[in-house]
């Protein structure tokens, strides 16, 4: 399927993916810092942004699938490759499958257990409620601190010093994700992400210290489902550190996939 993208900067080609509910413009705090020495493709994934929806059900492997599909058709099989929450699970499947070259994962979903399932489908379903009751007041809202703050405290450690611009276009891409609750229930009934001892490249996982959406014990999950993987924490951070640390984020993707490596 066609998935709306956008191309910018030069340099060796990197593949950026959003999480769920959100869209390509969640990576607006990295582009100024990126855009000199990358070339950065912005993918919208299917039901998001100004992507289509999947036909069928809005399972993980439909997406890897459809993400898998679109890097061929772009020419983009030796990419390197950043993604954030499911984005992030995303690309460890790709890097999983054997696509890709270099990966950054930050805070990736699929390696909860137990309660902490519960916790991630019941909370978000909580907060994509509130968000949608809220949606006439959408422009207003994140121009101040407390608003900020109540909305947002799940994704981030410091909600408040969020750009107001940017806190209102995730919640206007939240609240307009059509395939949103789909997802989410094939992501808590789902199975857990796969692992691989083996990967195309380098491969960094990323975790907030603060993430109350998915718990950092998961991160230790992640590392044993790729031993090869290194793991850097974030500290000051909730679920998003391209949000929290941008600066931070920056210099562990280009430690990753390296500034002008051939």
């Amino acid at each position: 399927m066609a998935l709306h993208f956008e191309r910018l900067g030069t340099g060796r080609p990197l593949l950026m993916v959003h999480g769920l509910g959100s869209n390509l413009r969640t990576w607006d705090p990295l582009l100024p810092a990126l855009r000199d020495s990358r070339e950065l493709i912005l993918v919208d994934l299917p039901g998001h942004g100004r992507s289509a929806p999947l036909v069928g059900r809005q399972t993980i492997e439909a997406h890897a699938d459809a993400l898998s599909g679109f890097v061929r058709l772009q020419g983009l099989t030796t990419a390197d490759l950043v993604g954030s929450s499911v984005g992030g699970r995303l690309v460890l499947e790709l890097a999983r499958r054997g696509i890709g070259r270099h990966c950054v994962a930050l805070d990736p979903g699929g390696f909860w257990h137990g309660w902490e399932t519960r916790w991630f489908h019941w909370t978000l379903a909580a907060s994509i409620r509130l968000v949608r009751l809220l949606r006439p007041f959408h422009a207003g809202l994140p121009r101040h601190a407390f608003t900020r703050t109540l909305l947002l405290a799940q994704l981030s450690a410091r909600p408040s010093a969020l750009p107001p611009q940017l806190v209102a276009k995730e919640l206007q891409s939240l609240a307009a994700t059509p395939v949103f609750d789909a997802m989410l229930r094939e992501l808590a009934r789902g199975p857990l992400q796969q692992g691989s001892a083996t990967a195309p490249g380098l491969v960094t996982i990323g975790w907030g210290r603060q993430d109350h959406l998915l718990l950092p014990r998961q991160a230790a999950r992640s590392q044993a489902a790729f031993p090869s993987a290194r793991l850097h924490w974030f500290e000051r951070c909730g679920h998003f550190p391209h949000w929290d640390q941008p600066a931070e984020t920056v210099r562990v993707i280009l430690e990753t996939v390296g500034k002008d490596a051939p």
